[in-house]
């Protein structure tokens, strides 16, 4: 009997062992997961939020499972400033941003490229990324703590969506327009005419019920997906900036994956930002027939009176004092 009770007591050591070293060697396997947030103000259902979420996909299919992603939209994790402190900290963090953010960063130059009317055609904007002083750009942006993952997505065409109808630049006059909170975007509305107020993108559909503001700009999907159409009834296809967007992390998250990881997030990011396209183009016409079914006016404009007002910006002490010498004229040949 004791012999049989010595081995039943040996057997379950032994189990107990056995279960703390496979629980160990869990542990183990999860530490060795890279764990991605990629975060952002848009809400689920939106292009990019469908594209992010491919991201993800992708992301873990091409990694077998050694790195795992989750989004956070609807501003879950702070806004896009909070977001690259975080990055700039050193947290896994990636999120959406563009130009007029850079310049407040501290990359000046990249800021023009948030500019009012820069772009004629999306094949411009392709260009210019591609160009050498897009490069030479994102080097300067590496030194500020922010590695740039991909430049091929387009977030869309921003037109404004207001509470009283917009048909040429005069009656921008002694409007209070919601803009994200850069310089860029806040100067390149008040060469139309507007007041700029900017706000996090959450808090606009109260302030815009409450009358705080009296608009808002960004591109259809982030409009209409916003719901803003309840409380503003006129939308104003200006188009004023041809909006594409970039995917960033932070320079010392992304030096600290192998160079396996480091590909496969470029890669995928580019190849979501293909997916992120696609949805993009295809959105437009259906949302605008979206938004006449909600009973708002869809105002189409002379666009070359708007353009012809914001070739001030391009003037702008604010910004031709910081600006490398002939910067505009640059970049016009960049594009081409």
């Amino acid at each position: 009997m004791k012999l049989k009770k010595y081995f039943i007591v040996g057997a379950l050591l032994t189990m107990i062992i056995g279960c703390g070293k496979d629980s160990g060697d869990s542990r183990e396997k999860a530490d060795n997961v890279v764990m991605i947030q990629i975060a952002y103000e848009n809400n689920p259902g939106e292009p990019f939020d469908l594209a992010c979420n491919e991201w993800k996909r992708l992301i873990e299919e091409k990694s077998k499972g050694t790195m795992k992603a989750e989004t956070y939209p609807s501003s879950q994790l702070g806004s896009k400033n909070d977001l690259i402190d975080q990055m700039i900290a050193g947290d896994s963090v990636i999120t959406l941003a563009d130009g007029a953010f850079y310049a407040d960063r501290g990359v000046v130059d990249m800021g023009i490229t948030f500019g009012p009317y820069l772009f004629e055609n999306w094949d411009e904007a392709w260009k210019l990324t591609e160009s050498e002083w897009w490069k030479e750009q994102t080097k300067l942006l590496e030194k500020k703590g922010l590695k740039m993952l991909a430049a091929n997505w387009i977030y869309g065409d921003r037109h404004t969506l207001s509470k009283k109808p917009i048909r040429k630049p005069e009656d921008f006059s002694g409007m209070k327009i919601r803009v994200p909170n850069n310089e860029i975007q806040v100067k390149g509305i008040e060469v139309m005419g507007a007041t700029p107020t900017p706000m996090p993108l959450g808090d606009t559909y109260t302030a815009l019920q409450q009358g705080t503001i009296d608009g808002l700009e960004n591109p259809l999907p982030v409009l209409y997906n916003g719901k803003y159409q309840e409380v503003a009834k006129y939308l104003t296809l200006d188009a004023h900036v041809k909006n594409f967007t970039t995917l960033i992390c932070g320079t010392s998250f992304f030096n600290s994956l192998t160079p396996e990881q480091q590909n496969i997030l470029l890669e995928s990011a580019k190849e979501a930002g293909e997916f992120n396209n696609k949805l993009q183009l295809k959105l437009e016409n259906e949302l605008i027939e979206k938004f006449k079914a909600e009973g708002v006016e869809i105002i189409k404009i002379d666009s070359e009176a708007f353009k012809e007002k914001a070739k001030k910006f391009y003037t702008l002490p604010e910004f031709t004092e910081k600006w490398t010498k002939d910067l505009y004229n640059k970049v016009n040949q960049a594009k081409k």
